[in-house]
């Protein structure tokens, strides 16, 4: 997508160091889990397997919003909110160590990626000027084509079956449009 302003890389910066810090608590939830000091060994894997995953995405993002891709800002603002949640969770649980850098982290990345030029060139909205065209020739008036008109033929008159025993027909010129009428659910009632 060309080039990006230092906002958006800025915003690029922050989600890249929120991958590593993923995984950084990835790797130290695998090293637990070998250590067999996790809950159950079988959600220390899965709890791994998914934080690299994670990680993998988040850098992904970074990637994207450092050229400026349209798909990477969607995901990147969710990014914000969780880790930002996430943070003052930790907060909460008096881990001050993760939970300061994280909700440091979230703020600034909100405010990188909802600064005017980030949305600017996430949105589209950089574009660049046209390039200089070949100089313009002058036009020249056309002359009006003569076609020739198809010989319309005349089609009978087809009418309608009755629907139901009893009901009257109507006749209906064949490509006419009938009236949008709803009708009423009980036999009958029209």
């Amino acid at each position: 997508m060309g080039h990006s302003p230092p906002t958006l890389r800025a915003a690029a910066v922050v989600q890249a160091a929120e991958a590593a810090l993923v995984l950084a608590a990835t790797v130290l939830a695998g090293i637990d889990t070998v250590a067999g000091r996790s809950y159950q060994t079988g959600s220390g894997i899965a709890l791994t397997v998914i934080g690299a995953a994670s990680a993998a995405g988040l850098a992904m993002v970074a990637a994207g919003l450092a050229r400026a891709s349209r798909w990477s800002r969607t995901p990147a603002l969710l990014t914000q909110l969780f880790v930002g949640i996430v943070g003052i969770y930790l907060l909460q649980g008096s881990r001050l160590d993760w939970g300061v850098l994280s909700v440091v982290l979230a703020v600034a990345g909100f405010a990188a990626l909802l600064a005017p030029p980030s949305l600017r060139a996430l949105a589209g909205g950089e574009q660049t000027p046209p390039e200089p065209s070949a100089p313009a020739q002058p036009k020249q008036t056309a002359q009006p084509k003569q076609t020739a008109q198809p010989k319309q033929t005349a089609q009978p008159k087809q009418t309608a079956q009755p629907k139901r025993p009893g009901q009257a027909t109507r006749s209906k010129p064949v490509g006419q449009a009938r009236p949008n009428r709803r009708r009423s659910a009980r036999p009958g009632a029209e």
